[in-house]
């Protein structure tokens, strides 16, 4: 193949545009993920043979804008101005089309070839919504093509557009804005003219009437002087409209989209309400929406719960007799001790992986292409807003339910680098399914249905403080909730297994060494004698503050690997999984909410390492461990007024 013919293309659009189905229609099995450089943003690339031409794709981050208020959207618009692609197509939600236009101006303003994809736009006839596709084209002076990218319709259009824009440089001239905005443009070039830089004069002129800090400090050390005149044009426009200049621009391009909109937009008033309209109504409603959101969730748990444990306890009986096999076979010496750790560690990942995670993931996604995780977020957005964080925050709260791990890792969403901490601390700190296990294996079963329930509560209370505490704490103010509100459509069964194997791939990339390898560590500790030497040195936390056998020291060590192995050992080394018989009520609730609240699974510390760097998740163990041991003493000296 012809090393010249290559063509760079760049995915850019809003989140629920259908972005991401584009992107796996075009790359399929040739993709790959990563980091964007220096961030922990994901990057998606993938690569597309068509027509003779190697097609590369990158996906960009789903953003709402090209500002710079966000990680995502500062990436995006800095890849799109240094790396100069190819082409970028802008994928646009037909049924949500003056929203995405302010967008689509904030491209075509960056003077980058861009082709348009009128993606849902059968959603769009449903709704009696006709858009005259030439005529937006004319107004933009830039392709235009019509899509269904969850059927794959229009997607081979788009990419014959793109080898065409390739072969025949298509030349566009600028959108204008009002007269006063672009009086103060022509301003600003005259004074840019001699400065070389990767973007477009125009665009930084816009910029810098729109008080970006990004250009403003880039022209600020190049030539002082165009920041002055900018502060005079700025007040200029600020006295005309009564506005700050940013509010100006921004107002601008919400006109301009709209009147784009009314031009090209003819709307068939609907004889009757559809499904979709009746869903949404009862889904986002105050009392109906809660209500629903309260069943599906319940249900989803209560199904990966049930298939969870049907699925464990087969998998423990096809593992149970693999130790013993080890050490007939191989042998019962130190090396092989520390072999059969990691071996171990891999069952352990199968059985928390496959039975709990999976089908956990599967849920959550079919949700997600439903439409309905943006109604949970739209009803939690009050709630969350009192935590310090927004809406979108619980998403992450529920998938860390099943395993904080995912759950840290799905704070990405969140729009800051304030709000993606905040929100993987509060996730931390969400009793997952191995959590769970020992809240109704010792607590439910022995002390009572209604205390183990209770325990979930007073860990919402927590969670609620510890929001309200971390947003007065870290400066800074919680980012609004802006996200489009998806129409209710078919999940497509391609994306959701890709979605599912992808999100359970980085969970046990990122698991699976962690967790072998600390394994075999604290065996190592184990087979060398030094248990009951550290049991003996914790005797005064576990013992004397809370009030628990001397033996919890070393239970709380291997927690760190999984927590549900606190139950497992505890069983070990009274000698009876019969708990009630050798512990108290008051101590099953204490080591219940030690094992709470004390630091997650040495998995999601890997993932706060990894997110936020060692010195933000190594605060977070000590202060969680800390907070643990004295709430812990705390409950269990209460208790003595109850039991």
């Amino acid at each position: 193949m012809n090393g010249e013919k290559k063509i760079n293309v760049v995915l850019a659009g809003q989140g629920n545009t259908g972005k991401t189905s584009v992107f796996n229609y075009y790359t399929g099995l040739h993709q790959h993920t990563g980091n964007w450089a220096g961030k922990t943003i994901e990057k998606l690339e993938g690569t597309l043979y068509y027509k003779d031409y190697t097609i590369d794709v990158l996906d960009l981050p789903g953003i709402y804008s090209l500002t710079t208020l966000s990680a995502e959207e500062l990436i995006s618009r800095e890849y799109i101005t240094k790396h100069k692609p190819d082409v970028v197509i802008n994928i646009i939600d037909s049924t949500n089309l003056e929203r995405n236009l302010i967008f689509t101006l904030q491209l075509l303003e960056l003077e980058c070839p861009v082709i348009v994809a009128l993606n849902m736009i059968d959603i769009a006839k449903k709704k009696g919504i006709t858009i005259d596709i030439d005529k937006l084209q004319d107004i933009i002076n830039t392709p235009v093509i019509s899509t269904v990218a969850s059927r794959g319709t229009g997607l081979t259009d788009l990419m014959d557009k793109v080898i065409e824009l390739k072969e025949k440089k298509h030349d566009r001239g600028n959108l204008i804005y009002g007269k006063e905005i672009e009086n103060c443009i022509k301003q600003l070039l005259v004074e840019l003219k001699d400065i070389e830089l990767p973007y477009p004069h125009r665009w930084i002129a816009i910029k810098l009437l729109e008080k970006d800090n990004e250009i403003v400090k880039i022209i600020r050390e190049l030539k002082p002087v165009i920041i002055e005149k900018t502060k005079h044009l700025e007040s200029r426009l600020e006295e005309i409209h009564g506005h700050d200049s940013s509010l100006v621009i921004a107002d601008e391009r919400s006109h301009l989209a709209s009147q784009i909109t009314r031009e090209i937009v003819t709307m068939t008033p609907h004889k009757k309400m559809s499904l979709n309209d009746w869903l949404d109504i009862i889904t986002t409603h105050r009392f109906s929406g809660y209500l629903v959101m309260i069943l599906i969730v319940g249900a989803m748990f209560f199904s990966v719960f049930s298939f969870g444990n049907w699925l464990s306890s087969g998998l423990d009986k096809v593992f149970r007799n693999w130790h013993e096999w080890w050490n007939n076979n191989i042998g019962i010496t130190f090396i092989a001790a520390l072999g059969w750790s990691a071996i171990e560690g891999v069952l352990a990942l199968i059985q928390i992986a496959l039975p709990y995670i999976l089908p956990f993931y599967i849920f959550l996604y079919i949700l997600e292409e439903w439409g309905y995780m943006a109604r949970i977020s739209f009803l939690m957005d009050n709630l969350m807003h009192k935590m310090g964080i927004h809406g979108k925050g619980c998403i992450s709260f529920i998938i860390g339910l099943g395993c904080n791990v995912p759950g840290c890792l799905s704070c990405r969403i969140m729009e800051s680098k304030r709000e993606r901490f905040i929100t993987a601390v509060l996730v931390t700190l969400v009793p997952c399914s191995a959590v769970s296990v020992i809240v109704f294996g010792l607590v439910g079963k022995y002390v009572g249905l209604w205390w183990a329930l209770g325990l979930y509560l007073f860990a919402t209370a927590i969670i609620f403080i510890a929001g309200k505490i971390s947003s007065k704490i870290l400066p800074g103010e919680p980012v609004e909730l802006i996200m489009p509100m998806p129409d209710y459509k078919m999940p497509q069964l391609k994306s959701i297994l890709y979605q599912t194997w992808e999100a359970l791939k980085e969970f046990i990339y990122i698991a699976a060494p962690i967790v072998i390898i600390s394994g075999v560590i604290i065996q190592a500790i184990n087979l060398a004698g030094w248990m009951p030497a550290i049991s003996t040195f914790l005797s005064p936390v576990t013992v004397t503050w809370l009030g628990l056998p001397a033996i919890t020291g070393i239970l709380l060590i291997f927690g760190i690997l999984r927590k549900e192995l606190i139950l497992v050992m505890l069983a070990a080394y009274l000698g009876t999984t019969e708990f009630a018989e050798v512990l108290s009520s008051q101590q099953m609730i204490t080591l219940a909410v030690v094992s709470m609240f004390y630091v997650p699974c040495v998995a999601t510390i890997s993932v706060l390492w990894k997110e936020f760097g060692w010195k933000k998740a190594l605060a977070v163990c000590i202060i969680e461990i800390a907070f643990a041991i004295i709430l812990a003493g705390i409950v269990f000296r209460l208790l003595n007024f109850v039991f």
